[in-house]
């Protein structure tokens, strides 16, 4: 696969910008602990199918407090038409305990914090903090990771080196490009069957005629 030149780069940075500057999560919160627990809740599963989950989970656990004395159970439950919601109940209670315990019921706005919550990795942490705090981070999701390689942007075989290969060509604008980049490839790059003929970057794209990533 050929890779992207600094000049193409730099066209595709000011392209996702231009596009997606307002480009905000789908997932629908009304503050950090609902932020964090949905985004948590979204690993491996749809923001729309985490939409349908939690009015309800927040109606009954509407602070770090309440989720942290919750039966664990009860919030099965609720979350079982997620994926993986067994271990993902088990994650967010003890998240909430944590957050009460250490950080007395407000979620820490820090990388090395946010990740030592139940259920947080560094993805889910940026994820929080590009969209709580605009913060100047790069998370590759599955569709930031289709989209960086179709790209030519990066031929890495992880996330986290994918998202290190990101950060270094794209520097700035950061939490921009990693909005508009989930949203490009939940909508129109998409893996099967992308559609090109709504793309405003195919001059770029250097997998048009295999689509294997």
């Amino acid at each position: 696969m050929k890779k992207a030149t600094k000049q193409e780069i730099s066209s595709i940075h000011q392209l996702f910008i231009e596009k997606y500057s307002d480009a905000v999560t789908e997932l629908h919160y009304k503050n950090a602990y609902e932020l964090v627990v949905a985004v948590a809740l979204s690993a491996q599963c749809t923001d729309k199918r985490v939409n349908i989950i939690t009015p309800e989970l927040f109606e009954k656990y509407e602070n770090p407090h309440a989720l942290a004395l919750a039966d664990i159970d009860d919030v099965k439950k609720i979350i079982n038409s997620c994926s993986f919601f067994n271990n993902k109940a088990k994650n967010i209670i003890e998240m909430a305990k944590r957050i009460v315990a250490v950080y007395g019921g407000e979620v820490p706005m820090n990388e090395k914090e946010l990740i030592t919550l139940a259920g947080v990795g560094q993805k889910t942490a940026n994820v929080v903090m590009i969209e709580y705090t605009g913060a100047n981070l790069m998370a590759v999701d599955t569709h930031v990771f289709r989209v960086s390689h179709r790209l030519g942007l990066s031929d890495d075989t992880t996330a986290t080196k994918t998202e290190a290969t990101l950060v270094k060509k794209f520097k700035n604008n950061l939490h921009a490009l990693h909005q508009g980049m989930v949203l490009f490839g939940r909508y129109i790059c998409t893996a099967k069957n992308p559609k090109c003929d709504a793309c405003f970057i195919k001059e770029f794209c250097k997998t048009k005629e295999t689509f294997k990533v």
